[in-house]
């Protein structure tokens, strides 16, 4: 199956140049310059992949993302920014996209992040349950005692890679690069976005706990006996 790939650029110059690399990589591309057409076109097309820059006319590309993720949580997006102060980017992760690059970037670069992003969503249908937290990759949804969890994407794929490895130590330079890519991130947002899964999993009742283990990392403890050190 073909990956369609939604551009939104208001430099007509840089879409063109980002929607022909894409095609020669074998992407079906479609391009825009407003976040405005660009949500009209989400709505009435399907596409895999979204990259979105974050200065645009009509909408910006992190209201765009929130809309688009609301829409269709399924979609990969990649916001593209100047912006490199921490919150400029966790503003954006929390604005519903899954990855973001600074300008100026290197096409190889952009084409692993998309591929990681579809990696991502080819992965097979499988579910993953630690004591009564159940999570189903595929679909990105999480339960405690069959009730849904509300995650945003990076949320659900923070609280994936802990169900993955119970009662093993996570270290936030490894979380970092396998939750957001790089481990060249502020380490702080590992344990703002650890903060918030806490908060879900405990107003959910679960009785899983995310403990940090001091000058290392975070653990999902799953023995009765485990003293949480926050």
């Amino acid at each position: 199956m073909v990956t369609r790939v939604l551009v939104v650029d208001d430099e007509p110059q840089l879409a063109e140049l980002i929607a022909r690399h894409l095609r020669r990589e074998g992407y079906e591309v479609t391009a825009v310059g407003d976040g405005i057409a660009a949500l009209l076109t989400a709505r009435t097309e399907e596409f895999h992949l979204a990259v979105l820059d974050v200065n645009l006319p009509g909408m910006n590309g992190f209201e765009l993302a929130t809309r688009l993720r609301a829409d269709d949580p399924r979609t990969g997006i990649l916001l593209l920014t100047a912006r490199d102060a921490v919150g400029d980017r966790v503003r954006g992760l929390d604005s519903g996209a899954d990855d973001y690059l600074i300008k100026p970037f290197e096409f190889p670069e952009l084409f692993a992040r998309l591929r990681a992003l579809r990696r991502r969503d080819h992965l097979e249908s499988r579910l993953l349950e630690v004591g009564d937290i159940t999570v189903a990759v595929d679909g990105a949804a999480a339960q405690v005692g069959g009730t849904d969890v509300p995650l945003s994407r990076r949320e659900f794929d923070l609280l994936r890679a802990f169900l993955e490895r119970p009662d093993e130590t996570l270290t936030r330079e490894w979380i970092l690069t396998e939750v957001w890519g790089s481990p060249h991130f502020a380490s702080n947002v590992v344990d703002q976005y650890v903060g918030y899964v806490r908060r879900k999993l405990a107003d959910a009742g679960s009785g899983v706990r995310i403990e940090t283990v001091r000058g290392v990392g975070f653990v999902l403890a799953t023995g009765a006996d485990t003293e949480e050190n926050r």
